[in-house]
C-alpha cells in the first residue's frame, strides 16, 4: 500500500475552476492500494482558501478524518494578481458561469491553524522512504517544505508532479509551473526521485459525457461527487477548448502510481525558465549527450521520469473500476 500526501488546488463545484484535482483525490480515496494520510492545499487553480473549502467539504461528506491543511496563498516570487484575474474571472468573461447553476457548492469552513508546509515536511522526514508526495498544483508548498526541512528530498519516496509543457501548440507555459517558476525550478533540481506528468501527455486524456454516465451509474459517494462536479466542467471544456470532453490531467498522476502500464515514460533532465519575459515559466527537457552544449551549465538535479504516451481507455477503465470499489 502506498502512503500518500496529495498537495493540490481543487475547484470542484466552483464556477470556471478545473475539477481534475477532485478526481485525483477521489481515485486515491477509493483505491484499496493507497493510504491517503494528508491533503495540503496550495494557491493555483483556485485561491488556497477556496481549495481548502473544496477538499474539506469532500472529506466531511465522506465522514473521514484525513487532515486537510491550507498552505501557501501565493507564489515565491510571481505576482498573484494576473493569474487570479485569468483563472477566476475567465468564466464570467465568456459568460459561462450559468453552467454551474444548481451545482452543489462546498460548505464553508475555517482552515486549522496548523501549517500545511510543516505538516508535509514532518510527515515525510519522520517516515523516510515511506511517503509519496503527489503534487498536482503549483509547487510552492513543496519548495517551502524543502527549504524548512533540508532532508525532505532524500526522505521522500517519490514526488509525482503534474506540471510543465514541452511541445504543445498554443502553450508556452502551463499553469502549475507558470504560476510559480522558482518553486518548480527548486523542486526539479532538488535531487528527489521525481516523476513528471506534463501537459504533453495529459492532453492525450479525455473524459466525455458518455464516460461520465458510466460513473453516474455507480451508487457510491465518490462517484456522485465526480459526476455532479464534472458535468458543468465538461460542457465548459467543450465550449472553450473545442474538445469532445475534458482533459483529466491530475487523475493520470494517481493512476500512474497505481498502474504504470497506463502510460509510457522516459528519463530527461528538466528545468524551468526563470528570466522575465514571454518564456518565463516555460519548461524544457533534454537528454545526454547534448549535440550543442555551449553555454549549458552542468545539471544540478538528477534525471526526471517523464510520462510520454497514455492509454486513455485503460485510464478511464481504471477510474471507473476504482470508484466502484
Amino acid at each position: 500500500m502506498k502512503r500518500l500526501i496529495i498537495d493540490c488546488d481543487p475547484g470542484n463545484g466552483i464556477a470556471g475552476a478545473n475539477v481534475d484535482d477532485g478526481l485525483a483525490l477521489a481515485i486515491a480515496l477509493a483505491s484499496p492500494d493507497i493510504s491517503l494520510e494528508l491533503i495540503t492545499i496550495v494557491a493555483g487553480n483556485t485561491p488556497s482558501e477556496v481549495g481548502f473549502r473544496v477538499a474539506q467539504d469532500l472529506i466531511d461528506r465522506l465522514g473521514l478524518a484525513i487532515p486537510v491543511l491550507q498552505g501557501a496563498k501565493q507564489a515565491l516570487r510571481e505576482a498573484p494578481e494576473p493569474w487570479r484575474q485569468a483563472l477566476d474571472q475567465r468564466v464570467y468573461d465568456v459568460e459561462l458561469a450559468e453552467l454551474w447553476r444548481g451545482v452543489r457548492q462546498p460548505v464553508a469552513s475555517s482552515a486549522p491553524a496548523q501549517d500545511a508546509v510543516d505538516a508535509m515536511g514532518q510527515l515525510i522526514c519522520d517516515n523516510p522512504g515511506e511517503i509519496t508526495l503527489v503534487a498536482i498544483g503549483p509547487l510552492t508548498n513543496v519548495a517551502l517544505a524543502m527549504q524548512r526541512y533540508p532532508k525532505l528530498a532524500e526522505s521522500v519516496a517519490e514526488i509525482a508532479i503534474m506540471g510543465g509543457v514541452f511541445a504543445l501548440d498554443d502553450y508556452i507555459k502551463d499553469t502549475n509551473f507558470g504560476l510559480d517558476p522558482e518553486a518548480a525550478h527548486q523542486v526539479l533540481n532538488s535531487g528527489a526521485a521525481i516523476t513528471l506528468v506534463p501537459m504533453d501527455v495529459t492532453t492525450q486524456t479525455l473524459m466525455t459525457h458518455r464516460d461520465l454516465e458510466r460513473i453516474a451509474r455507480i451508487d457510491k459517494p465518490l462517484a456522485r461527487f465526480v459526476t455532479e462536479t464534472f458535468r458543468p466542467w465538461i460542457d465548459y471544456s467543450i465550449k472553450t477548448r473545442h474538445l469532445p470532453g475534458c482533459w483529466i490531467h491530475d487523475a493520470l498522476v494517481v493512476a500512474w502510481l497505481l498502474n504504470q502500464r497506463v502510460a509510457t515514460a522516459m528519463d530527461y533532465f528538466v528545468d524551468v525558465e526563470l528570466r522575465d519575459g514571454a518564456t518565463r515559466g516555460k519548461s524544457w527537457r533534454y537528454r545526454q549527450p547534448l549535440r550543442v552544449d555551449v553555454g549549458i551549465p552542468a545539471q544540478v538535479g538528477g534525471l526526471v521520469h517523464v510520462l510520454q504516451q497514455v492509454d486513455n481507455q485503460q485510464l478511464l477503465a481504471m477510474i471507473e473500476q476504482t470508484l466502484a470499489n
